[in-house]
């Protein structure tokens, strides 16, 4: 079964086609990057437009490159929610119109979901494990019981650690995306050159969320003395590369003290990663050399949003006989997983 994937929740117009859930046979991205980082940052009016004008091209270079014609198709899936309304929107109602004029089945996707499958695309995973999804706009620790029942056991109770990187970065001016820049910058510089702070949650119902306000505060909190010794001309520790760095290292290691807790607690020793951050090199580094655990990473090319991840996850909803009702719309809000503390 061939599944026609539409992606459109942000700035990436994304299409491809999957077959029988595991096989990408084309994965189209067409980046809007350039548009937003002037801003150094998305502005969803532009997103939305850029959705408009690119969507019908993206889906056809989907098709092409994938050897197949529309009848070809078997389903098609696009991502409801959550993201930008107006992005989602594009993307929704062109897959819903393509769809019903083929007269093939729909299916509307979470995008949290979606990203939780995109490591399935190269290697299977057995249910249950632990699910780490850490993006710009969302920084989640859950159980995974299916592809689509998840149980959140923590989350961030301010900023997501995506959207920290990218505040940071703006910051210090190292470049949009800032996950990218700062990972980039760490490479060369000394992860202990700063001592920033860690959240002091580890009690009751807050022992696996996270918290980045503090960190960000901190990190921005050195740009005086960064100006100070720049204007003196003195390269001491304080340069660029020690900043992203020590944050980085800090941010990551946020995440896994509270993953670690939920390792121990809950015995599962599976634990799949997904979303933009799941690209840091740190954070797979730091996860790899736990030899005790099996952690899986979609590869870089999947860990952005894409169409592949979307249907893929289509294809599973389809295999248990789901369909979606032409009157599905889009939601920017997050799903009401289920919450459970320890």
């Amino acid at each position: 079964m061939k599944v026609l994937g539409i992606e459109s929740s942000c700035d990436e117009c994304a299409a491809a086609v999957v077959e029988d859930g595991t096989t990408i046979l084309s994965n189209v991205v067409a980046t809007q990057i350039p548009f937003h980082e002037v801003y150094n940052g998305v502005v969803p009016e532009i997103a939305s437009r850029m959705h408009t004008e690119w969507i019908s091209g993206v889906v056809k270079t989907a098709l092409s490159d994938a050897g197949c014609r529309p009848g070809d198709i078997d389903a098609v899936a696009a991502t409801a929610q959550p993201g930008l309304l107006g992005s989602l929107l594009v993307g929704l109602s062109f897959g819903k119109a393509f769809a019903y004029s083929l007269d093939k089945p729909f299916i509307a996707v979470d995008h949290m979901l979606a990203h939780l499958y995109a490591p399935m695309l190269s290697e299977k995973v057995d249910y249950p494990f632990l699910g780490l999804l850490v993006s710009g706009g969302h920084s989640i620790i859950c159980r995974v019981d299916d592809f689509d029942a998840i149980t959140v056991l923590g989350t961030t109770i301010d900023d997501a650690v995506g959207e920290a990187f990218d505040k940071v970065s703006k910051f210090y001016g190292f470049g949009y995306p800032g996950g990218v820049y700062i990972d980039r910058l760490a490479k060369g510089g000394d992860s202990n050159a700063f001592k920033f702070p860690l959240p002091n949650l580890h009690k009751g119902e807050h022992r696996y969320d996270v918290s980045y306000s503090g960190l960000k505060t901190a990190v921005i909190n050195q740009i005086e003395q960064f100006r100070q010794t720049d204007a003196q001309g003195n390269p001491a520790a304080i340069s660029p590369e020690n900043i992203a760095a020590s944050f980085q290292k800090t941010a990551i290691d946020i995440l896994l003290r509270s993953l670690y807790r939920a390792v121990e607690d809950t015995g599962l020793r599976t634990v799949v990663a997904g979303g933009g951050v799941a690209a840091n090199s740190y954070l797979r580094q730091c996860l790899a050399d736990r030899k005790d655990l099996r952690c899986l990473f979609p590869p870089l090319n999947l860990c952005g949003d894409n169409g592949a991840m979307v249907a893929g996850l289509g294809y599973k909803y389809l295999a248990r006989g789901d369909r979606s009702p032409w009157t599905v719309t889009a939601s920017a809000r997050v799903r009401a997983f289920k919450r459970r503390y320890p």
